[in-house]
């Protein structure tokens, strides 16, 4: 079932070119920024936000899938993810940025995404699942407007003298809107530094999995699908193959089936999805990923 040809994620690169700023960055390559860009949207029931204007593989949206698992059951470690099918932390957490924030090796750290959804710490000394309690709301109140979650710990993420940033990467992305309109769940994700060369396909396939994934299990249709930005980038390095990717023609986005339906958020898998309708342009391998 052919679409409507989708330019949204060219339009975003677009953008980024015209009317970003160069900035340095932590990671020893400048960036284009642009702050604020326009959200991205996607009703679910039409189609999923796996990008056409480079093929992205099996293996990689399955893997996307797998780390948002992971999070949300809690795993911190290069290890603990490897087990939901996500390998692609090891640059990340090698021994020498683990020993920099006192962290042993394969340790993202209790800053990072899964302790924030899953162990997130407590005045009182217990830690709060959020999915588990979010789910629970939306059951019991449909109609608020505070179905939010967060992957911020703020007291693991401040960088400043005399104290040590207890993540290896401070989470990117994950603060989660879910409101229930129309007897439709419907979701907007917003991420806090987006390189939207190479991250942010993974990010749109993950997150707009997940929406599916909290529409089955609260008994509500999907609905929307939005993704919003602070920081949007392209890395300068990345700009060749940026231009090869604004050349090419604007396709239909593909559907995504959910073939294994559960009731059990953290039960569910990749394999319990099924791709259909995906007709990108070829696959761009080499584009530089900043570590």
């Amino acid at each position: 079932m052919a679409g409507t040809p989708d330019s949204q994620y060219k339009q975003l690169l677009q953008d980024i070119i015209d009317h970003g700023i160069r900035s340095e960055s932590q990671m020893e390559v400048d960036t284009i920024t642009r702050l604020a860009p326009n959200s991205l949207r996607f009703d679910l029931q039409k189609e999923f936000p796996l990008i056409t204007e480079r093929k992205i593989s099996t293996k990689m949206w399955h893997q996307a899938i797998g780390e948002i698992m992971g999070f949300i059951n809690g795993a911190r470690t290069q290890e603990e993810l490897e087990s939901y099918g996500c390998r692609w932390w090891s640059s990340w957490v090698s021994e020498e940025k683990c020993k920099k924030r006192g962290l042993e090796t394969g340790d993202l750290g209790p800053g990072s995404y899964g302790a924030a959804f899953h162990d997130f710490p407590t005045a009182e000394g217990e830690t709060f699942n959020q999915f588990e309690n979010i789910i629970q709301q939306i059951k019991e109140k449909p109609f608020l407007k505070t179905h939010f979650i967060t992957p911020w710990i703020p007291q693991y993420t401040i960088r400043v003298t005399g104290r040590t940033q207890k993540v290896v990467v401070c989470p990117c992305h994950g603060w989660i809107n879910i409101r229930i309109l129309n007897n439709k769940l419907h979701l907007n994700m917003f991420q806090r530094s987006c390189d939207v060369a190479i991250g942010l396909p993974a990010n749109l396939a993950q997150y707009a999995a997940l929406t599916m994934m909290l529409a089955e299990v609260t008994g509500y249709e999907v609905g929307e699908y939005v993704h919003s930005f602070s920081d949007a980038h392209i890395y300068v390095d990345q700009m060749e193959k940026v231009q090869e990717l604004l050349k090419r023609e604007d396709r239909p986005l593909p559907q995504m089936k959910l073939v294994n339906p559960r009731k059990d958020l953290f039960a569910y898998e990749a394999s319990d999805f099924e791709l259909e309708n995906y007709n990108p342009h070829p696959g761009i391998w080499d584009i530089p990923v900043a570590v």
